[in-house]
This record gives structure tokens, C-alpha cells and sequence, in this order.
């Protein structure tokens, strides 16, 4: 018997899902918001860990082409005090494949390949009608009824008021993020600074980290503890005035450091959220969560890995469950509960450490948690 399945939301944990079921032979409806995939830009680059988001790949039977395109290179880190010096650089052996990059539009386009996704079909809200199916209403008004609906809808899932009454609570922490465009080529100097991989600088309460994308891109993330409200005064479309107040915040930091705000194109302001680092739900029938719609916590390089195992592994259990739908969803949370409790908890005091008052906590978490 094939279930009717709907999972809302074409991120990692979406797309894996649905992959992995389209392995086993079991069609998912995928519903997405964004009228195309190419309606905004994807995102910058993520790493993939062995364990986690490389076994997703493994699953959906793609390991081989991720580890076409991905970066090996882009696992290196290199971490600078405030004055220029450099104080950890760390660059992965030829042969390490533990956490290799690719950007997020790769990724999304591997993932796509045969699936079948209903562009522009915002979801609204989802009503469970126990034995008649789950109720998806859309924008336009529409209805139609699901076997399962799945919630892959990121941080403010229309989905998880199904199940949860928990939202997202800010951090403490805010992101300004700006790009370099052809940097090997525009500005020699910073793509040196930066080398194959990520460059960090801790200062009290703030952190300036540079990531290399493919193509010679590069994205930069200002972060800093602050009021939600502080910095909602400039305009995002000011990019000179959004400008000077970083370099204000930074004031002292040596100018090659500067120069990636100096030389960025334009600003996007990302306060960052997190839901309750236990959050689980009384399970309901038809509807259960992925990703950040499940366990939404700080950008430490968790989230998505755990999103694509856990599409991986919900596809799983469904496929081999023999039928009976609900007990496979079941046993699915339960696991996905533990893991991910274990995760929100680590993220959480990595950014306690990473964005802190005293930088060498940064430093030291590094010295944790890079090889030797």
C-alpha cells in the first residue's frame, strides 16, 4: 500500500527525504514556497560530516557525486588574533575527506535530480483529522488531505504548530553577513588572508569569520552579542551606512582584517534563534518534523547534517516498516529526539564560547575540536 506523503520545504532535510524514498519506490509530494530554485540565493557552503550528512548521501545512493564536487580543501581553518596574528592554522591531508565542503546549490541541485517539486505551493497550516489524513491548506486557499505531512519548513515551520506550541527565542547573538566576489583575482591580499577554507578572529562579545564558497566567493559573517533591536535603525539597503557601524563595532582590528567589511558588496542582517535545546512533542498522528523545524539551534555545522540523516532515516523507517505508518514515524522521533537534544546542547556552548567575552574560549573550543 503507498502511503500518500507530503513533506513541506526543499532544504536538506526535505530533499534527502524525499531522495530516499524515491530509492525505495515510494513517491513523496514536495511542496515549496519559493515560485523556483533558483528564486533566491541558495546560501553559502556547508561541510558534511562522515557520520552524518555523508551517510545521508550514502543512503540516497549519492556519496560518489557529492564527493565529485565537494571541496576537501575547504576543511581548513585558520584563526587570527585581532591584531593580524596568526595564531592556529590548521589545513586537512590530502587523503581527509571528514568534513568536505560544497555549497548549498550544489547540494540542493544534487539532491533535486529525478524528484518532482510543486514550486510556489505555500503552506499555511496543517490540520490532523485522525483517520481521514492530515488537511494541507495552501495560500491560494486550496486543500488537500496526506496520509503524513511531513515539516521540513525550517525555523518558522507553518508545520510545527501541529505538534508544538514552542517558537524559536533569540540567542543573544547577532549575524551581519556580506560576500567578496572573485577574490582570487579582486583582492589577492584577502584571499591569501582567508587560504582554502574558513579564517576566524574572536574579540570580546564579536567575531569576524570569512568562508571561501566555489568560484571564488567568499561570505563573511560579522557576529556579536547584542539587543535584538540594536542596528534595526539603518536601512539593510544602505550598505555605506551598515558599513561604518561594523567598522565602528570592530574599531582597533588590523585593516587587513577590516577590509573584508571595507571590500564587501551588500549587508544582510541574521539574528540568530534557536528553539529549546530538549524540544519534543506529544506525538500526533500524520505530522512530525525535520531539521530546524525540529530542533532549530545555533550555526555551529550541525543543523544540516542532522537534517539530511534524519530525512535519510525517516524514509528509512517508512519504507521498511511493513506498512504501518504512524509506528515508523514513532520510532523515527524517538531517535531523532536523543540525537538531536545531544547537538543543541554542544551548539549551544560553542557559541557561548565562540562569541564570548574572553576570545581564548574560542580559541580553546578550536583547540578541542580540530585534529592535532
Amino acid at each position: 500500500m503507498m502511503h500518500r506523503i507530503a513533506v513541506v520545504g526543499s532544504g536538506p532535510a526535505g530533499l534527502t527525504f524525499a531522495r530516499v524514498m524515491h530509492r525505495h519506490g515510494h513517491p513523496v509530494t514536495v511542496l515549496e514556497r519559493d515560485p523556483a530554485p533558483d528564486s533566491r540565493p541558495p546560501g553559502g557552503t556547508l561541510d558534511l560530516h562522515e557520520g552524518l550528512g555523508q551517510l545521508a548521501l550514502d543512503k540516497a545512493g549519492l556519496l560518489a557525486e557529492f564527493q565529485a564536487l565537494s571541496r576537501p580543501e575547504g576543511q581548513a581553518m585558520r584563526i587570527l588574533d585581532a591584531d593580524g596574528t596568526v595564531l592556529r592554522d590548521w589545513r586537512p591531508r590530502p587523503d581527509d575527506r571528514a568534513n568536505p565542503e560544497i555549497d548549498r546549490g550544489q547540494l540542493r541541485d544534487l539532491l533535486l535530480g529525478p524528484l518532482d517539486v510543486q514550486w510556489g505551493r505555500g503552506v499555511t497550516r496543517v490540520v490532523p483529522r485522525g483517520r481521514e489524513g492530515v488537511r494541507v491548506h495552501f495560500e491560494d486557499g486550496r486543500q488537500e488531505t496526506f496520509d503524513l505531512v511531513v515539516g521540513a519548513d525550517g525555523a518558522w515551520s507553518r508545520i510545527r504548530p501541529a505538534v508544538s506550541p514552542v517558537t524559536p527565542h533569540y540567542t543573544g547573538v547577532t549575524l551581519v553577513e556580506t560576500t567578496l566576489d572573485d577574490v582570487d583575482a579582486r583582492h589577492p591580499d584577502l584571499a591569501r588572508l582567508i587560504g582554502d577554507g574558513s579564517m576566524a578572529v574572536y574579540g570580546v562579545n564579536r567575531a569576524l569569520v570569512a568562508q571561501r564558497n566555489s568560484g571564488g566567493h567568499v561570505r563573511v559573517y560579522a557576529q556579536f552579542r547584542a539587543p535584538l533591536d540594536r542596528h534595526t535603525n539603518l536601512d539593510p539597503a544602505d550598505a555605506e551606512a551598515v558599513r561604518s557601524s561594523l567598522l565602528a563595532l570592530f574599531d582597533g582590528w588590523a585593516a587587513p582584517v577590516l577590509d573584508l567589511l571595507r571590500h564587501g558588496t551588500a549587508f544582510v542582517r541574521r539574528p540568530l534563534y534557536a528553539l529549546p535545546v530538549s524540544h519534543t512533542w506529544t506525538h500526533v498522528a500524520g505530522v512530525t518534523l525535520l531539521g530546524d523545524a525540529a530542533h532549530l539551534m545555533p550555526p555551529l555545522g550541525a543543523g544540516a547534517n542532522l537534517a539530511m540523516l534524519e530525512g535519510a532515516e525517516l524514509a528509512e523507517s517508512i519504507a521498511n516498516g511493513s506498512g504501518e505508518l504512524d509506528g515508523a514515524v514513532r520510532a523515527f522521533e524517538e531517535k531523532m529526539w536523543a540525537r538531536a537534544g545531544r547537538w543543541a546542547e554542544i551548539t549551544t556552548a560553542g557559541l557561548e564560547r565562540l562569541v564570548s567575552p574572553d576570545p581564548a574560549e574560542a580559541l580553546a573550543l578550536f583547540d578541542q575540536v580540530q585534529p592535532s
